[in-house]
């Protein structure tokens, strides 16, 4: 009696110690991932005669700014650190004592301008700047005309979406019935990793799709692709619903809430780009994620076929992987999947970019870690709202219908 209980005792420290720990990986194209110093903007507004500038507020981006001339105002943009992705993020408020129009200069020091800007009244509707107050200043910086006043005008190279705002998201989307919200861990800086778990009845032997989002804090853009995707999951059509009976789905929307906070320009609070460290897992956000995918599919004895790392980027495109060299458990479901997107948005274009497995990025890890297929959707920085709503519903759409057929 006392080998069985010794036997179950020590199964159940093997199952909730390193048998349910993602395995490292050699890539062919290794990355230093060890952690590394970041630039903290001072958080704090700025009175430069009637005009007053602020970056006081979660996802702002502001280093300096300046009076040029009696009309001429310059915002510097500096980066986290060095190297990185030149997409320089900019969020910050203005505010004049007297109604008045200024030209703005956008100064990125580092990077050419790329995304075009948007403004606010309220920091939830945001409208792009009519284009004819815009123009370059030089090779790399922009000229905005604002009208500004008493009232808070808000500035931003896409709308802002901090780390409370998909806290609340992830909050609604726990009343469906068939969504779970579950603190796992924390970021470096000790703000929640969230993630949902979707599905109906026992998580026992399902299979299992992965959804991960904004490893890059400015690419806001795929976070509403996600958004949408989600809402045709828990939709309560026929399709949805058997496929959340059928499937497992976990959802991690937010991966990096440090270096979205903190208005980064591409790395978290440790300054490594997270989407750099699928294979040694260095960062505590990366490692956390990893762990916590495998331990829910080996504790259920699932099966993971699909994992899709929402991004956004220059154009709308996904990166797969070359299928030929190491065939995933379900052969052949990208290529019906892009297929099918295809013929169900007719006039929209996108691009695939298949290579054979080389960085450690997700879209390799899935693949080797679970043999699952792993595809980085990417939706363009300048995509209609309304294209990414129908994108985000309609790649769902597809997806179900092809994984419920491939059962």
């Amino acid at each position: 009696m006392k080998s069985l209980f010794l036997i179950i005792l020590l199964t159940g420290l093997w199952n909730s110690g390193k048998a349910w720990q993602a395995v490292t990986h050699d890539f062919p194209e290794p990355e230093d991932t060890r952690g590394k110093p970041v630039l903290h903007q001072t958080r704090r507004a700025w009175k430069t005669g009637a005009v007053y500038a602020s970056n006081r507020f979660p996802g702002a981006r502001l280093n300096d700014f300046r009076k040029v001339d009696d009309s001429t105002y310059r915002a510097v943009i500096l980066p986290e650190n060095k190297p990185v992705n030149k997409s320089p993020w900019y969020a910050f408020k203005l505010w004049s004592a007297k109604k008045q129009t200024l030209r703005l200069i956008l100064d990125y020091d580092y990077a050419d301008h790329r995304y075009f800007p948007k403004i606010s009244q309220n920091s939830k509707d945001w409208t792009p700047l009519d284009s004819a107050r815009f123009s370059m200043h030089s090779k790399q910086d922009a000229l905005l005309r604002l009208d500004v006043g008493p009232d808070t005008l808000w500035v931003a190279a896409q709308p802002v979406v901090s780390s409370a705002d998909v806290a609340d998201w992830c909050v609604m989307q726990s009343r469906h019935p068939e969504v779970r919200q579950e603190i796992f861990g924390k970021s470096r800086l000790g703000r929640p990793l969230r993630m949902l778990d979707i599905g109906q009845g026992p998580a026992l032997e399902k299979r299992v799709v992965a959804l991960l989002c904004r490893q890059h804090p400015p690419e806001v853009t795929g976070w509403f692709a996600l958004q949408h995707f989600i809402d045709e999951l828990l939709s309560d059509s026929d399709l949805a619903r058997t496929f959340r009976q059928q499937y497992r789905v976990l959802v991690f929307p937010l991966i990096n809430p440090d270096g979205v906070d903190l208005g980064f320009w591409r790395h978290n609070a440790g300054g490594v780009d997270l989407n750099r460290d699928w294979a040694y897992y260095r960062q505590p956000e990366t490692r956390q994620v990893a762990n916590k995918i495998v331990r829910e599919v080996q504790k259920h004895q699932g099966t993971l076929v699909l994992g899709l790392d929402f991004h956004s980027t220059f154009e709308d495109i996904f990166y797969t992987g070359d299928e030929t060299e190491n065939p995933p458990v379900l052969p052949g479901f990208k290529d019906a999947w892009l297929t099918g997107m295809k013929t169900n948005l007719p006039g929209f274009e996108f691009e695939e970019d298949a290579a054979p497995e080389g960085k450690p990025v997700s879209k390799s890890w899935f693949l080797a870690q679970f043999d699952a297929t792993g595809v980085t959707y990417e939706i363009g920085d300048n995509t209609p709202p309304e294209m990414i709503e129908q994108k985000g519903r309609v790649s769902a759409k597809v997806m179900m219908e092809l994984l419920l057929n491939a059962r």
